[in-house]
């Protein structure tokens, strides 16, 4: 306690230094805690437009359809496989999907489109095109001869809201698959890619025109919590219905998304890296010219037998009792203004247009997390530790009589 009374005597004997120290700490800190968790935020929200516009949380599928994908690859009874899922604890929703390439044909143009066969009632819950409907409606329990298409295709094809398209392909048989199908929606996603490639009809549609014979090529699975993903995955691999069939997760199933995440974290962590030298340097100066201003003090107080270490516990209690205040200081900062911005979110301004591209909503909310409030604190905690050793450890190479008749 008395070596504690002393170092924080010691820390207000220069107060400015003191001061501009523990402000660099704080500023450091605070900003650690709010941008992990703006960037947790902004990546929670990627992940979770991709999953809830196409890919879901997880999907069973034929092994092989992933890398290869081929008509004849179905998973042969996906009801009963879609009952069992649907079962499991932390499984929010799913449906099945089938789907091929097929060449369509609008009044004057032909295109190459992705045509998707879906459940209507199953896919307003796993996904989020059904609210992405700009003109018309979604498909609707009890369809038939219907189809809702990306605006771009439509715009393509030279077709709008009931216009009629022929579709062309191969059925699960080798057989010739055809369809007649009258638009009734069309619907804009943000992302270019898929609003130009893709189309949508009922499953029963799909079914009868590529032969399907009651398959399908996906069970999408979308789970309340993300971090729930594994754990499900996990479940269904040990069931016997999923025998021969492949389970994948959102980053198996999107590894772009999961590159372009890990490089927007690389990039991140440089800058930290960066922010955190800066207040390395800063408390390495703090305490290099507080020893070299109090080198006759510690002369005198080995002649008169204080041992060098207790001199160097003492320095570093001054350095740890500063960082202490900046991190807990800094901390709560941190934590107040992610929380204030996790509500109310932060306007990307002009570029939503660009970020839409990537379908991330034009606000991003902070995600405060345990890992983003811990883990920069923990590091400059760290840092200003080893920082403050280097110039206590001259200390002990101190020669009494020498430093007492230091100036």
């Amino acid at each position: 306690m008395d070596d504690f009374l002393l170092a924080w005597r010691n820390i207000g004997r220069n107060t400015r230094r003191s001061v501009l120290t523990i402000l660099a700490i704080v500023f450091a800190s605070s900003l650690l805690v709010f941008m992990l968790s703006f960037q947790f935020g902004a990546y929670r929200e990627m992940i979770n437009s991709s999953v809830r516009l196409s890919t879901g949380h997880l999907q069973i599928q034929q092994k092989g359809y992933q890398d290869k994908p081929a008509v004849r690859k179905v998973i042969k009874n996906p009801k009963k496989l879609l009952r069992m899922v649907t079962s499991i604890d932390g499984v929010e929703a799913a449906g099945i999907r089938s789907e091929s390439f097929a060449l369509a044909a609008g009044p004057k143009k032909s295109r190459g489109i992705m045509v998707s066969g879906v459940i209507p009632q199953d896919e307003t819950r796993i996904s989020s095109l059904p609210r992405q409907i700009i003109r018309g409606r979604y498909l609707q329990t009890g369809d038939s001869g219907v189809a809702v298409i990306g605006v771009l295709a439509a715009k393509r094809l030279g077709i709008d809201i009931g216009g009629e398209c022929t579709l062309l392909g191969q059925g699960r048989d080798g057989s010739v698959a055809a369809a007649l199908v009258k638009i009734g929606g069309i619907y804009r996603t943000g992302i270019d890619e898929f609003d130009r490639t893709t189309m949508q009809i009922p499953f029963t549609d799909f079914d009868s025109a590529f032969s399907m014979e009651g398959g399908a090529h996906r069970l999408v699975i979308t789970a309340y919590q993300l971090a729930d993903t594994d754990r499900i995955a996990e479940i269904i691999k040990g069931t016997p219905e999923t025998a021969g069939l492949a389970v994948l997760t959102w980053d198996q199933l999107t590894p772009g998304l999961k590159q372009s995440i890990e490089l927007d974290l690389m990039g991140g962590i440089i800058m930290y890296a960066i922010l955190i030298t800066v207040v390395a340097f800063s408390i390495l100066n703090t305490f290099f010219m507080a020893i070299f201003e109090r080198t006759r003090e510690f002369g005198v107080l080995m002649s008169i037998g204080t041992k060098p270490l207790r001199l160097v516990k003492l320095m570093l209690l001054e350095s740890m009792t500063m960082t202490a205040i900046g991190i807990l200081t800094g901390v709560t900062l941190g934590i107040t203004v992610t929380l204030f911005f996790s509500r109310f979110g932060i306007s990307l301004g002009e570029s939503s247009e660009m970020m839409a591209q990537y379908g991330i909503a034009d606000r991003i909310y902070p995600h405060l997390s345990i890992l983003s409030v811990t883990v920069g604190p923990a590091i400059i905690t760290v840092v200003a530790f080893m920082t403050a050793l280097i110039p206590a450890l001259k200390i002990p190479r101190m020669r009494p009589v020498e430093a007492m008749r230091a100036c």
